[in-house]
């Protein structure tokens, strides 16, 4: 059974002799404790989800390193190259600057790609991280309320 803090402020305790009967008070107060329970354990799991994506933004961003590397690799290759197609022939010159062209463009776009990709990794760990502290806060409210709750439970029993 889930509760919501709509059933918590809504709970109404049969009146007896000398107040409200204890035993289900009791049981009502231990039904929330095992929502709380429940929901440490979720706020713990969102905690390790969270470690594990900014992993996989850390492994993007080394993937994104050594790709870069690789890029300026491949860019001093082809220059190696024209230099020595030159050297050869005016054609074989031709057909390398046309090959190395090729190699580059499609190197930018890979980068393009790979930064698209990590702004949208951004954004989704920034929309994820405003979602759990939202959860958070809305929890964090759930124990102040349930607090207050308490509090003015205890007034009516001292009454």
């Amino acid at each position: 059974m889930r509760i919501t803090p709509l059933d918590i402020q809504q709970k109404q305790f049969p009146m007896k002799f000398r107040g409200f009967d204890v035993e289900e008070v009791y049981a009502f107060l231990e039904i929330i404790r095992e929502e709380m329970e429940d929901l440490l354990r979720e706020n713990a799991t969102l905690k390790e989800s969270i470690q594990r994506l900014e992993n996989q933004v850390k492994e993007y961003r080394d993937m994104e390193t050594t790709l870069r590397e690789t890029l300026l690799t491949a860019q001093q290759m082809v220059e190696d190259y024209k230099i020595n197609a030159r050297k050869e022939a005016e054609l074989i010159v031709k057909e390398a600057e046309l090959r190395a062209d090729s190699l580059l463009k499609e190197a930018q776009e890979k980068v393009i790609k790979i930064h698209e990709d990590i702004v949208d990794l951004k954004g989704i760990r920034r929309h994820f991280k405003e979602e759990l502290k939202r959860l958070v806060e809305g929890h964090l409210k759930m124990i102040e309320f349930d607090k207050e709750r308490e509090e003015g439970e205890r007034g009516l029993k001292t009454e």
